[in-house]
């Protein structure tokens, strides 16, 4: 019998970070063994935002692609792609615009969120507006059954789900109704406490050597009640103990709240102890990605190869969109 079929994506901002690992990739890996898995570099959507400088696109992309490869998505048993190779991603949603609401791209809770986050860029284009029905094009032209996604992006796969509807009621039955497959995402601050990100400078990346992470580490802010190594602290409000949950194992975790809390255990000595086991955690990473990263051209062939396998089903898909449009002619 044929595996269910998922499809998820990242845009190209460059190298990935733990957060990412914690957010998807461990996720996707781990998916692999149960799904038909169709994972896009949605390089039209880093358009939407950073339209006026395109320029680090194709960079970003390989980063993305091996960071993906390092971590373990094996293109033997999922199709890894670039969007914008599988043009059909941008008739459907043409397509699905002429029947989707206006009302139903404002209120996607994202739209709002982004515009203030980055309210130094002018986001009045109908890219930005219309992105998140590229996303549902994107999902609809696979005829995906699930989409793996954190809490944040759920409202993006019901939106899918809703022009899902629209679409079967007006032309008949076509698309399958997309359910969202949460992934519980653990907290991963970046160095600094706040959202890690690439822009703020605070991220840890998958291809940090060891020392690198650990450089990153010791000077990353924690409880800020704790000024001096003799004053108790409280875990629950440090940026440091939610790497713990993210990366460290349950015993690390107690050593390290039952000694903050008493003031058995230093700042220091809770940051090494993480660095341990984050280092661990990237040792995989770190011993598979030269490979890729020493071979770039091998890395556009497995994607233009994972692109050429995309395009097949995406072709089936716009035949059958055609003819219940009555626009196959």
């Amino acid at each position: 019998m044929a595996r269910p079929r998922i499809l998820s994506g990242m845009r190209p901002t460059g190298a990935l970070h733990i957060g990412h690992l914690t957010g998807a990739l461990d996720n996707w890996v781990r998916l692999q063994e149960e799904y038909d898995c169709f994972y896009a570099i949605v390089d039209w959507h880093a358009l939407t935002t950073d339209y006026a400088s395109p320029g680090a696109v194709r960079e970003n992309i390989l980063e993305v692609a091996t960071d993906w490869l390092a971590a373990g998505l094996d293109p033997a048993r999922s199709t890894l792609f670039i969007q914008s190779l599988v043009p059909e991603h941008a008739e459907l949603h043409l397509l699905l615009s002429m029947v989707t609401p206006v009302s139903w791209l404002e209120r996607v809770p994202s739209y709002k969120e982004q515009q203030q986050q980055l309210a130094e860029k002018d986001l009045s284009t109908y890219g930005f507006l219309g992105y998140p029905l590229l996303q549902s094009a994107d999902i609809m032209i696979y005829k995906a059954e699930a989409v793996p996604v954190g809490e944040d992006q759920a409202p993006h796969v019901e939106l899918t789900r809703e022009v899902v509807r629209r679409f079967n009621h007006l032309y008949g039955p076509v698309f399958p109704e997309p359910k969202t497959l949460l992934t519980e995402t653990p907290r991963v601050p970046g160095t600094d406490g706040r959202k890690m990100s690439k822009s703020y400078g605070n991220a840890v990346f998958l291809k940090d050597p060891p020392d690198v992470v650990r450089q990153k580490l010791k000077p990353m802010v924690t409880d800020p009640a704790r000024k001096r190594r003799t004053d108790p602290g409280n875990p629950e409000v440090c940026p440091v103990f939610d790497l713990h949950k993210a990366f460290s194992p349950r015993e690390t975790q107690e050593w390290a709240a039952v000694g903050c809390r008493s003031a058995g255990i230093g700042c220091l000595d809770c940051k090494g102890r993480l660095a341990d086991h984050l280092v661990g955690r990237l040792a995989a990473i770190h011993a598979r990605r030269p490979a890729f990263a020493a071979r770039p051209d091998t890395v556009w062939d497995i994607l233009e190869a994972g692109a050429v396998k995309a395009r097949e089903t995406a072709r089936a898909t716009m035949e059958q969109v055609r003819a219940a449009m009555k626009i196959r002619y």
